[in-house]
């Protein structure tokens, strides 16, 4: 993955389950408008892992806040992509405000994650995003931390298909599948090596995401597919299914 964000920092996205089949047909369909995203693997199906670990404050207010449907809300976590000590963590807050979703995020090094999920800063040297919008995401993610006394909570893991614009990331589809949550166990190490649990959803997670007007295609797809819109918090499916007790006043 880049250093520097190539995430849009502001657009929307709209969610879908559907089965199987349909996403294998949606994703012949979007193959007309859209590549295969760079960091597709053909040895895995042209899928990619994505692992997150979820911080929140210690009743779960942010979990909380999405399961009651707050319009505007926030979320924190730490995103990789393999377990190799090697290889960065992105340090991301992603808000909503009613429909737009805003997203900033930081590279830094895995080894300074403890001392982030312990409440300092990262070393200078540990920052691997040195660029505005990297220093900005970065303080702005230290200070919500600290604000809602945050701390990891859950890993959310699933196996990710992506297609996106030729030329930039304004529009992107994906599908998201086999998802999975573990309890953290602390000590601000990202293994995701706990008892997993698969949260019981009827099929394959479909986002719909761009920064401008809903394009005229995916409009197509919709009403070809029948898509109907839903919420669909993995972080929040995750930690029910794993039955945290701070969760439970919020059903």
């Amino acid at each position: 993955m880049p250093l520097s964000s190539a995430l849009q920092s502001s657009r929307f996205e709209l969610k879908y389950l559907v089965s199987e089949a349909a996403a294998r047909a949606i994703r012949d369909f979007c193959l007309s408008y859209l590549e295969p995203d760079e960091h597709d693997d053909p040895t895995e199906g042209f899928e990619y892992a994505v692992h997150s670990l979820y911080l929140d404050s210690p009743n779960l207010a942010l979990c909380r806040q999405t399961l009651q449907g707050h319009k505007n809300r926030f979320k924190l976590r730490i995103r990789f992509y393999d377990e190799s000590p090697d290889s960065p963590a992105f340090l991301e807050i992603k808000r909503r405000q009613n429909e737009v979703i805003l997203k900033q995020r930081c590279a830094v090094r895995r080894s300074a994650v403890p001392r982030i999920l312990a409440g300092h800063w990262p070393a200078p040297q540990d920052v691997l995003d040195k660029s505005p919008r990297g220093h900005a995401a970065l303080t702005q993610f230290c200070d919500l931390a600290k604000c809602v006394q945050a701390d990891g909570k859950v890993f959310v893991s699933y196996k990710r298909e992506a297609y996106v614009t030729t030329q930039n990331n304004s529009v992107r589809l994906t599908l998201d599948r086999r998802l999975f949550g573990t309890r953290y166990a602390g000590l601000g190490a990202l293994h995701v090596n706990g008892d997993r649990v698969y949260p019981d959803l009827p099929g394959v997670i479909l986002e719909l995401k761009f920064t401008d007007q809903f394009p005229v295609w995916m409009r197509h797809l919709s009403r070809v597919f029948d898509l109907q819109r839903r919420s669909v918090a993995k972080y929040c499916y995750c930690a029910l299914a794993l039955d945290i007790p701070e969760l439970q006043l919020a059903m």
